[in-house]
């Protein structure tokens, strides 16, 4: 009978709030990359090449990963979300608080905000009519180049904190370390360009053991948009070499 049931509902419950350190983005990030290698190598994962089906199962492996974890619990992620500033676009992957309401320098994050949104890629990008191959920086046409978006507000303009992941499937760390930085370095020498030469990628950490690399980056945006830090996480697709 419904009535001998002791659940109670309690109407507009608030989650319980957490305060995380400044550095809990930074944190998270790491959290991340350590995860890569482990999801690329699972003898589970679908042997998949396409950027969604990809992403998706990335999204698959980190919420089982933050689910078992003492220190990261309280989040989630979520595959193909609504952009906050610009209705009908879609972000890759975010991150969102889960059971909790998270306080990060001062701003509180409930289930319903991303910490941050996470863009995703494909090194090299797939041939195909009206593919760019500097996708992953920009696209000649349209606005679907994955720093791009994010330097001139078509994602995450609420954000000063983004993420891209790359999933390299050709060449090294190395070759695309220094071709991506060309593909900037040539955009800043183009008429009227709105890019600098201080968007280059830096590498911050590199394991030649799990084949993982991460990099990091800074946007200059126009506009009332704050500069905004980038961090990317690459990882060597194995299966595919």
């Amino acid at each position: 009978m419904l009535a001998e049931n002791s659940h109670h509902v309690q109407s507009g419950q608030l989650d319980r709030e957490i305060h995380l350190p400044s550095t809990a983005k930074h944190e998270l990030v790491t959290f991340i990359s350590t995860q890569l290698p482990l999801w690329r190598d699972h003898p589970d994962r679908p042997q998949k090449q396409g950027e969604t089906a990809l992403t998706e199962h990335l999204c698959d492996h980190l919420n089982s990963a933050v689910y078992f974890s003492e220190t990261w619990s309280h989040v989630q992620f979520r595959s193909e979300t609504g952009d906050e500033t610009h209705a009908g676009r879609k972000i890759d992957l975010t991150v969102k608080p889960r059971a909790a309401s998270l306080i990060i320098e001062g701003r509180r994050h409930s289930q319903f905000d991303p910490l941050f949104p996470i863009e995703c890629k494909r090194l090299p990008t797939p041939k195909g009519k009206n593919r760019d191959e500097r996708e992953y920086v920009i696209t000649k046409s349209g606005t679907t180049g994955g720093m791009q978006r994010f330097k001139f507000g078509h994602h995450g303009a609420a954000h000063d904190f983004v993420a891209m992941i790359a999933f390299v499937q050709e060449d090294s760390f190395q070759h695309w370390h220094s071709k991506l930085n060309g593909w900037i370095c040539d955009l800043v020498k183009a008429p009227n360009s709105e890019w600098k030469s201080d968007e280059v990628l830096h590498v911050v950490d590199e394991s030649e053991e799990f084949a993982v690399c991460s990099l990091a980056s800074k946007l200059q945006r126009s506009g009332k948009l704050e500069v905004c830090e980038m961090q990317h996480l690459w990882v060597q697709m194995n299966d595919l070499n």
